[in-house]
Formats: structure tokens, C-alpha cells, sequence
């Protein structure tokens, strides 16, 4: 039977603990006591842990389970890819965060490009707790060990002039002729970066953006896709070209 498996708030060497909902889950929802077994990803590694302590929330303390580490298991590794997602309305924002976790994303970046709708891009910045918290619960179902780190809304220019991915990639309308897989196969990487824009596309200004930090122009083929859709296609065909 698959054990549960956990993403620890702290830890040390030899200790992991759970804090806030997880642990009241733990605690209230399961009826945990010491000595279970779980699964416990702390910093970054997969870990047998026994619980050692169970604490429910009680007045002013939080609920707590703490865990004794025991022999590090074997897990996958995060997917070497940067998504930079424009940010568009927030329900399919959130789902193509979701979907990227399970797909093995290492970061995710909103941007804030022209077309994004003014009253979402003055949001973002409230939203970004959500969405780590989307990506927290979804690196748990799917059994990852890792969290992708979701980071602050940055406007297009600020974000390409950080980037440092190896191979950058950006889904283009205009691109005709190079696919995305055709561009990976010519291009193999360490790291990439994979922009995605938003429901309206990208400012012809923003297209020469792209082109003068060196991004390469690809498509997915004839068909318009919604923004999450493009997102969801691209990262499961780089997944794949990583695997090969």
C-alpha cells in the first residue's frame, strides 16, 4: 500500500514538522498518533518519517505533528523548466498552476504583459499566497518531491532580463514553420524557459522584446488554443522530450 505522503514546513536533519492545515488535518481529520508512518519531503528530499508528536490546535497554538526522519527514499526530479505565464482570468490561472505542478514545473513566473486585463493585473499580487497554496496541494496529489516556487507578478521586460535558462521558448501565433518539438530536438538544454501569453497574445513591442533577449519562436501547429491549454500541451511535449 502507497503510504501518504507529506511536504514538511520545517525541518532538520534528523526532524520534519507540519504546521497550520496540514497538521489539523493530520491531527483532527486522520487521528494521527506517534509511531505511524508517513512519507515526508523535507527540503527537497523524500524521507521515511515516523510521527514522533501530535498537537491539535488548542487557544493561541497552532496545530503541530513533528516527525523523526528516517531512511531517504527515492523521488523524481523537478522538470528543468521556467514557465512564464501571462497572467489571464484567474479560474484558468489556477488550473494551468495546477496542472503545471503535476506536470513536474520547476518555477513559475506571472507576467504582467500589455494585454493582460487591467483589473487582473492589479490582483495578481493578492493572488500569488492562492496560487502557491494551489501548488503546494497539487505537488501532494502528485506525489512530487518539490514545490514549484511561484514567484512575485513581473512586468515582461523585468522577467526576461533575470532569465537564465539555457534554451528560452516562446509559443508564438506568428511562428509557421518550427514546431516546439523540432526546436528541442535542435536545441537540447540543461534548463529552458517556456512563455505563454495572454488571452489577447503579445504586443507587436513585446514580440521584439522576446527577439532581442534571444528567444526562440515556436508553435504547437495551425489550431488557437486557449491560454492554459497551450501551457498544459507544451510542458507535457518538453516532459516528453526530456524522458526520451
Amino acid at each position: 500500500m502507497t503510504r501518504r505522503r507529506w511536504i514538511a514546513d520545517t525541518w532538520s536533519d534528523i526532524s520534519a514538522t507540519l504546521t497550520g492545515e496540514q497538521a489539523e488535518h493530520l491531527a483532527r481529520v486522520l487521528r494521527a498518533t506517534p509511531g505511524q508512518v508517513y512519507d515526508v519531503v523535507a527540503g527537497g528530499f523524500l524521507h521515511r518519517a515516523e510521527i514522533a508528536s501530535v498537537r491539535p490546535a488548542s487557544g493561541p497554538l497552532s496545530a503541530e505533528v513533528v516527525f523523526t526522519l528516517h531512511e531517504q527514499l527515492e523521488s523524481d526530479t523537478a522538470l528543468p523548466l521556467h514557465l512564464l505565464l501571462a497572467v489571464f482570468k484567474f479560474d484558468h490561472m489556477e488550473w494551468a498552476i495546477e496542472k503545471a505542478t503535476e506536470l513536474g514545473v520547476d518555477r513559475i513566473t506571472p507576467i504582467l504583459a500589455r494585454r493582460t486585463e487591467k483589473h487582473l493585473a492589479q490582483a495578481a499580487a493578492k493572488r500569488v499566497e492562492r496560487w502557491r497554496r494551489i501548488a503546494l496541494e497539487s505537488a501532494k496529489q502528485s506525489r512530487r518531491s518539490s514545490i514549484p516556487e511561484v514567484a512575485e507578478p513581473l512586468p515582461l521586460a523585468t522577467a526576461l532580463n533575470q532569465e537564465t535558462a539555457t534554451t528560452c521558448l516562446l509559443l508564438s501565433e506568428t511562428e509557421q514553420d518550427t514546431t516546439l518539438a523540432t526546436a528541442l530536438r535542435k536545441h537540447p538544454a540543461d534548463t529552458y524557459a517556456l512563455a505563454i501569453g495572454p488571452e489577447g497574445g503579445w504586443t507587436s513591442e513585446e514580440m521584439s522584446l522576446f527577439t532581442q533577449h534571444h528567444w526562440q519562436h515556436v508553435t504547437l501547429g495551425p489550431r488557437i488554443l486557449r491560454a492554459e491549454t497551450a501551457a498544459i500541451s507544451a510542458i507535457a511535449i518538453l516532459a516528453a522530450h526530456q524522458n526520451d
